[in-house]
């Protein structure tokens, strides 16, 4: 694997280099690692890396800290917890223009950011971007409630970062080559770059199983090999090892796209009106996402595709059965859910953004993402005018502030006073 060879760079390699004593120790008092041993193509070592869940005085802690901090929150900074809007920082941006999404987003209380590239100026430039998020940062009930910075960090032909600091990652499926421990090893590499940028959530990795009979004509996932594997044991396992690796640099992931993507066509980006035919709701390839989340992964990003044999009538971003149902209930989780693009994508729109918005939350999800900035007063609004008629949804919002504040406290950006 080719890393950039900046001094900074340089100096941070030779400091992960010397800790992977430590990190036996830290292992067995269960102490969170930050750093990561030396990583050798091939190297096969034990898996010895402590999990990113919290434990149960963490969460209730956590717990706490975000309903004192909800309790103080005007209803227009809730909803605006609930909402990932894009910042433009690739090649021909001004900062003007940069100054200019953050300015709309700061009018409409957004919490969180999606950082649009490709950016290829290195690991410096992306966090002086990173620095004008701080716009965003909300003071409330005696805290501060920090922005959530995200990208698409998967790698292959998608990596949205890269240059000085950064290292050029390989494809999923070239990591799917890889034993669990190595990947791990290897991401906490990678996640530690994206917490020196200010990056906290990584919408990353892939869960999704692409059988070997479809292949690259499986136009998102297959066509630019983001996959690991063609089997849910592959995926789900190496799913594990890149949550945990990211975990030891205290930087948030995201498995997508729920309930999958392995076996469509078209690609819901460019795309209306994609359908899975094949997908049940007791389908092993839902174990690779089964297995991420028991690994630590905070967040699950929903498909915009439609799924027959769960629910024909909704799209799984706005399906009560695909959110509350399957994800929820059937895995157990209780986490961010995040959609997939809502604003640009062209699966959604038929779909007032409005619309979308309030279908989403209704439907049991979280946090709405839209690269369309756009977008973001239209959404906002709309929710905001549901909520003065519908107590069902104020309280479904409140759960859902809650679960990203607690997010937001596990990468580190919001603290209670004690």
């Amino acid at each position: 694997m080719k890393i950039s060879e900046d001094p900074e760079r340089t100096v941070r390699r030779a400091r992960l280099t010397r800790v992977p004593r430590l990190l036996i120790v830290l292992a067995v008092t269960a102490v969170a690692a930050v750093g990561c041993g030396d990583v050798r193509p091939g190297a096969d070592t034990s898996d010895r890396f402590a999990s990113a869940a919290p434990t149960a005085g963490a969460s209730h802690a956590a717990s706490s800290c975000a309903g004192h901090v909800l309790a103080g929150m005007s209803r227009s900074q809730r909803v605006g917890q609930l909402f990932m809007g894009a910042v433009s920082a690739g090649p021909g941006t001004t900062v003007a223009t940069e100054r200019a999404q953050v300015a709309v987003l700061k009018r409409h209380d957004v919490g969180s950011v999606i950082l649009m590239g490709p950016v290829r100026s290195g690991l410096s430039s992306v966090r002086g971007v990173v620095g004008e998020m701080g716009r965003l940062d909300l003071p409330v009930a005696h805290a501060t409630v920090g922005t959530l910075v995200a990208t698409d960090q998967e790698g292959g032909q998608v990596q949205q970062l890269s240059g000085a600091g950064f290292t050029e990652i390989p494809s999923a499926q070239v990591q799917g080559g890889w034993t669990a421990s190595r990947l791990q090893q290897q991401a906490a590499v990678w996640a530690e770059e994206l917490h020196e940028a200010g990056v906290r959530l990584d919408l990353a990795p892939v869960a999704d199983v692409v059988p070997v009979s479809i292949g690259r004509a499986n136009g998102p996932i297959g066509r630019y090999d983001r996959q690991f594997g063609s089997g849910a044991e592959t995926v789900g396992g190496q799913d594990g090892a890149f949550v945990r690796g990211f975990g030891q640099a205290h930087v948030l992931t995201t498995l997508k796209h729920f309930p999958g993507l392995g076996r469509v066509r078209d690609n819901t980006d460019t795309t209306a009106g994609v359908t899975d035919t094949t997908l049940t709701r007791d389908a092993l390839d839902l174990s690779s996402f089964r297995t991420g989340i028991a690994a630590g992964a905070r967040f699950v990003m929903v498909s915009l595709a439609t799924y027959t044999r769960i629910d024909p009538a909704h799209q799984a971003v706005f399906s009560t059965t695909v959110i509350d149902g399957m994800l929820r209930k059937d895995l157990g989780f209780d986490g961010v859910v995040v959609s997939d693009d809502l604003g640009n994508a062209v699966a959604v729109q038929a779909v007032p953004p409005g619309h979308r918005a309030l279908a989403f939350l209704r439907a049991g999800g979280d946090l709405i993402v839209t690269v369309s900035t756009d977008d973001v007063p239209a959404m906002t609004s709309a929710v905001l005018d549901a909520m003065r008629s519908d107590p069902a949804l104020r309280t479904r919002v409140d759960a859902s502030v809650r679960r990203v504040l607690v997010a937001k406290q596990a990468a580190g950006l919001m603290t209670c006073p004690t």
